[in-house]
This record gives C-alpha cells, sequence and structure tokens, in this order.
C-alpha cells in the first residue's frame, strides 16, 4: 500500500495529449472547425428581432407641424413704428458712468522709463520706529543719575489717580447669595394667595370666546398720562 508520501511524488497526469478534450461549457456536439482568422458571431432569433427598426402604427398620420415655419409676406413687408425704432434702441449708460478698470492695466512708456528723483527716494526709505525709552538709552547725554533725580509732575500724579466709582453705583448682584432669615420663614397672606391662584377660564369648546371685550374695558377712560404715552413722537408728526 503506497504511502501518503508516494501518493504526493506522483507527477500530475499531462491532460494536453488527449485531442477530444471537452471544453468547461455543456456542448452538444462539437463545434465546426473554420479556417478564417476572426470569430464569427450568430445571432439568435431574439438578437434578430431587437435589431430590427420600430415599425410604425398601421394608423399613424405624419401632421406634425415642421420645426422651421415660413414667414408671412406681411411680416417680410412690415415697417416698425416710431415707438418700436425708440424702444429698440440700446440703452444709453448714465452720463457719470465709468467702466471697470482692467485687472492688469497697460503701463505706459513715460511710466516705465522713468527716474526716481532724489526726494522720491527718500520718502520710500521705511520709517524707523523710536520710543521715548530706547531715544533715553541710545542717547549718551542723559546718564542713569539723571533718570533717578526726575521727578513726575502734580499733574502726573493727579492723571494716575485711578478713577473712583460714583457714590449711587451698585456693583452687579452674585449668581449665588445667602437668602435672608425673614424670607425663609416668612408666610404669605391671603392677599398674595388669591392673587397667587391662576385664572380659571373656560375651554373653548365650552362657550369661551377669547375675542371679547369686556364692559369694563369698554367704559373705561384712560389717564392723561395714557394720553401722552399715546401720542407719537414728534420726529414723526408731520403737518399738513
Amino acid at each position: 500500500m503506497a504511502t501518503r508520501i508516494d501518493q504526493l511524488a506522483r507527477p500530475k497526469p499531462d491532460l494536453l495529449k488527449f485531442p477530444d478534450r471537452r471544453s468547461v461549457y455543456w456542448l452538444d456536439e462539437l463545434p465546426a472547425s473554420s479556417n478564417s482568422s476572426f470569430t464569427a458571431f450568430d445571432l439568435t432569433p431574439r438578437w434578430s428581432k431587437l435589431a430590427e427598426t420600430k415599425k410604425l402604427r398601421p394608423h399613424f398620420e405624419d401632421n406634425r407641424r415642421s420645426p422651421g415655419w415660413k414667414v408671412s409676406a406681411a411680416a417680410l413687408k412690415a415697417c416698425p413704428s416710431d415707438r418700436v425704432c425708440a424702444l429698440a434702441l440700446p440703452r444709453m449708460p448714465a452720463a457719470d458712468w465709468q467702466p471697470d478698470r482692467p485687472l492688469l492695466p497697460t503701463v505706459s512708456v513715460a511710466v516705465r522709463t522713468a527716474k526716481a528723483n532724489a526726494w522720491i527716494c527718500q520718502l520710500a526709505r521705511p520709517r524707523k520706529m523710536h520710543t521715548a525709552m530706547t531715544q533715553l538709552c541710545s542717547s549718551s547725554e542723559i546718564s542713569l543719575s539723571v533718570l533717578s533725580l526726575a521727578k513726575p509732575s502734580p499733574r502726573t500724579h493727579l492723571l494716575a489717580t485711578p478713577k473712583q466709582d460714583h457714590p449711587q453705583y451698585c456693583p452687579d448682584r452674585l449668581v449665588s447669595w445667602p437668602v435672608a432669615k425673614s424670607a425663609l420663614e416668612a408666610v404669605a397672606s391671603e392677599r398674595l394667595q388669591v392673587l397667587a391662584t391662576p385664572r380659571l377660564r373656560k375651554p373653548l369648546f365650552e362657550g369661551f370666546d377669547p375675542y371679547r371685550v369686556s364692559s369694563a374695558a369698554r367704559a373705561a377712560t384712560a389717564s392723561p398720562r395714557l394720553q401722552e404715552l399715546a401720542l407719537p413722537p414728534a420726529r414723526r408728526c408731520r403737518r399738513r
């Protein structure tokens, strides 16, 4: 009995030596040999039917209007009126209108050949920024003893004083603050309890009319202060 190693050591059979080897596809008979250099395709009846052009219906009438139509003789001989000619003119721009400047304007020859004078070259130089302290430190004439003996004037002392708050200024209240003992032990009166009770109203399906104005509101009279507040501001009042 051959061992596993002997079975694996056997070479694989050469299948190309059999001339009548069948294809991997299922064929009832072998295809006919062809001497042509290209592949010939055979259409199935279904493909031939799909390749045919669509035939028109027997009751089809070719009465659709053409996209191009003839211009009538009246339209060819028509003369526009003065109004039509005036409307056909392009609208002129405003008197002060100026076209946009191009992104890349052409530089004239005079500008390209111009030479800057000494004053323009001096203005083109970057400005050197010197602070007061750097000027004092860079100058050799002023010594450190002079700087230490310098005293500010009374006006400088007055300007250096921080601005005080107004006597009636109240700072912002803290986010959390302790509640007073009197507020914790307070008892609401009967009047406060009545005012804290929400007003009971009938729902809409029970006959409540939100647009009904009470008789007290209709008979009310505005006070002089309310009439004064109801007037529009003087800047909006126009005399006719």
